[in-house]
């Protein structure tokens, strides 16, 4: 595996794989090269940014929710280097807005977090939708439900929370305090 400074080795599939949780990147990113790829690590969107103008990945593992911009903002800039590049966006905080919005804007898959390297690996092959995927007669909590409007208005709003904080008529801490939270299950 390559750390963010070392040569990059030709002869395997470059991966960017961008979080900023230094351990997650770390273990992930040593299972993808034992699993064949060229591992390159960033922590934030600017350092992905800067990591990728000279060498477009081919593939890139994109966290959304880090410190400064939104991974949404990396897997923009990834598409319009590469059109080819295969993105799977893996989050702890998954929402239906951000998937159709990561989506929408060129990931290839989105992966609700705790995701491992077999299932990472398993959605860059995965180029088609599934139609056996089951759907749910079980409608959204009320809390799921306040979850998915954020993130939807967040979306709208560009990742601006005070812009957003106004639009659902709440102080602006009181929307931090409620992102800070892990998603509630359906």
């Amino acid at each position: 595996m390559n750390g963010e400074n070392d040569d990059i080795n030709t002869d395997l599939p470059s991966l960017l794989l961008v979080d900023d949780d230094e351990l997650f990147s770390r273990v992930m990113g040593q299972a993808l090269a034992k699993r064949g790829f060229d591992v390159r690590i960033a922590h934030d969107v600017d350092e992905a940014i800067e990591l990728s103008r000279d060498n477009s990945p081919e593939f890139a593992t994109v966290d959304l929710n880090m410190p400064g911009k939104s991974g949404l903002e990396l897997v923009k800039h990834l598409i319009a280097l590469d059109s080819n590049t295969c993105i799977v966006v893996v989050t702890g905080y998954a929402s239906i807005a951000t998937a159709v919005e990561a989506v929408k804007l060129g990931a290839t898959h989105y992966l609700a977090k705790p995701a491992d390297a077999d299932e990472v690996v398993a959605a860059f092959n995965k180029k088609e939708g599934d139609t056996s995927v089951a759907v749910s007669n079980q409608p959204l909590s009320v809390n799921r439900l306040e979850w998915e409007h954020i993130q939807k208005i967040l979306a709208k709003n560009d990742g601006n929370i005070s812009a957003t904080a106004r639009a659902l008529g709440m102080h602006r801490r009181t929307l931090q305090r409620k992102l800070q939270r892990r998603p509630v299950s359906k």
